[in-house]
């Protein structure tokens, strides 16, 4: 009975291993694939913080000014979590078929989001379940077999 208590502990680990190497690679992929501007082919350019009044709320919000082609383009710089102050330099990633389309290229707010963290950890916690409900309650055969399962002396050396 000792070995089959080992012998499943083996099992449910590496089943936890593989269900967080399957989250971590489509997680990966997922921020390197979906990002608007794109990742790939977007454009890095400098660009400064200047507080500006936002046209829609009358407020004064964080804007990031840059210049292409002799054309000035600013983008919200707003996120949670983020606070950039008047004049600061940044880097904002824009498609260059429309400028307009930019993002401050920063890790927290264009690469990860607040939203994406949160529903890729219920994402990681439904996996975990999952794993933990397949592995808990085997089958009356996957049982006899762990029973009747019997280690092989292995010689060291082949002679």
């Amino acid at each position: 009975m000792e070995y089959s208590s080992t012998f499943s502990f083996a099992i449910l680990a590496a089943m936890y291993k593989g269900i967080v190497i399957l989250y971590l690679v489509c997680f990966s992929l997922y921020i390197i694939y979906s990002r608007e501007p794109d990742f790939v082919d977007g454009e890095v350019s400098l660009a400064t913080i200047h507080w500006l009044q936002d046209s829609a709320s009358q407020q004064k919000i964080p804007k990031a000014v840059y210049v292409l082609n002799k054309k000035t383009y600013a983008v919200d710089a707003r996120y949670v979590l983020r606070n950039l102050p008047e004049g600061k330099s940044v880097q904002v990633i824009y498609n260059p078929a429309k400028p307009i389309q930019a993002a401050v290229y920063s890790w927290w707010g264009y690469l990860i989001t607040w939203g994406e963290m949160l529903g890729s950890a219920i994402l990681l916690i439904v996996l975990f379940q999952v794993a933990v409900a397949v592995t808990k309650n085997p089958t009356a055969d996957a049982l006899i077999e762990q029973l009747e399962h019997k280690i092989e002396k292995k010689r060291r050396y082949d002679d």
